[in-house]
């Protein structure tokens, strides 16, 4: 942990801290003068038209859900060290850039592609929910898991819309009692993957056009709908229904929120907020030593 040291600079962790105050004091204002009425309001009760679209990544779970059931295939013998500590390296760039860089998730999706190539898809389904509970279960976000719940208990549906594959999306989602997911798909022939995708990852504009198609196919009226991420990349399907939520945002969207007074919602507590860059792997010694060591020569190569 202390090789990771130079990622916990003291002014940025003080800065997350000073936001999160901020925002919470000007939110406990707001309940205490009624400025939240309409918005206690919602969703409505048995407002049927009205859905809910989640992202996953950092919206309803810390970290990325593919690196977590790649852990859990890894441990299973799918693969080997070395993809393990590539899986580690693509977390932590995530967590570092605090952006979904469309090159970067194209190269995670090849690498889980590759991993799956000649695998049965019942197979996956059969280990999914030891995977969850192994890696998914304690990484989820409770203030965001009551927010699903709040349009469960309205009696409206709840999907997750991720660039996950949708197996794995399917699982969490069955696993935390929402309605569906939609996801990546993955190529299969008679039951066994190719290691080719149906189409294109499910990212940025494609989940608004999936969410556009599922609206129509339901009869749900968009402008009642709501939906919640923490990527400024999601901004297409954030500006595609009437209520966007800013959920765990990152620098990008919580400046584009702000600007169109969407509503944020923040559950990390300050540290959480400013640790960014460890992979969620820690009790594996290969994949932190060789992060560790990733993450210095990156480091290393920003300073030549």
């Amino acid at each position: 942990m202390a090789a990771l040291g130079w990622l916990l600079p003291r002014k940025r962790f003080a800065t997350a801290r000073s936001v999160l105050a901020g925002e919470a004091a000007a939110e406990a204002a707001r309940k205490s003068s009624g400025a939240l009425e309409q918005e206690e309001r919602f969703p409505v009760l048995g407002d049927t038209s009205a859905a809910a679209f989640f992202d996953l990544d950092n919206t309803v779970m810390q970290g990325a859900a593919l690196f977590h059931f790649g852990r859990g295939l890894y441990k299973r013998k799918f693969f080997d060290t070395r993809e393990l500590v590539r899986f580690a390296w693509q977390q932590a760039y995530f967590r570092l850039a605090g952006i979904e860089d469309p090159a970067h998730m194209q190269e995670a999706s090849d690498a889980a592609l590759s991993i799956v190539k000649g695998h049965r898809v019942e197979e996956l389904e059969l280990i999914g929910d030891d995977i969850y509970d192994e890696y998914v279960a304690g990484r989820i976000w409770s203030g965001t898991r009551a927010l699903a719940q709040a349009h469960l208990d309205a009696g409206q549906k709840v999907w997750l819309v991720t660039a996950a594959p949708v197996e794995i999306a399917q699982t969490i989602a069955r696993r935390l009692g929402l309605t569906g997911a939609l996801g990546t798909v993955a190529e299969s022939v008679d039951g066994v993957y190719t290691g080719r995708l149906v189409g294109e990852p499910l990212h940025g504009p494609a989940k608004a056009e999936a969410i556009r198609a599922l609206a129509a196919a339901e009869g749900l009226d968009l402008t009642r709908c709501a939906a919640y991420s923490d990527s400024y990349n999601d901004v297409p399907m954030l500006s595609l229904v009437g209520h966007p939520y800013a959920v765990n945002p990152d620098p990008r969207l919580r400046k584009y929120a702000r600007e169109r007074e969407w509503r944020l919602r923040d559950y990390r507590t300050g540290r959480k907020a400013a640790m960014v860059g460890i992979p969620a792997a820690a009790g594996v010694g290969a994949v932190a030593g060789g992060t560790a060591a990733a993450l210095a020569l990156h480091r290393r190569r920003r300073l030549v």
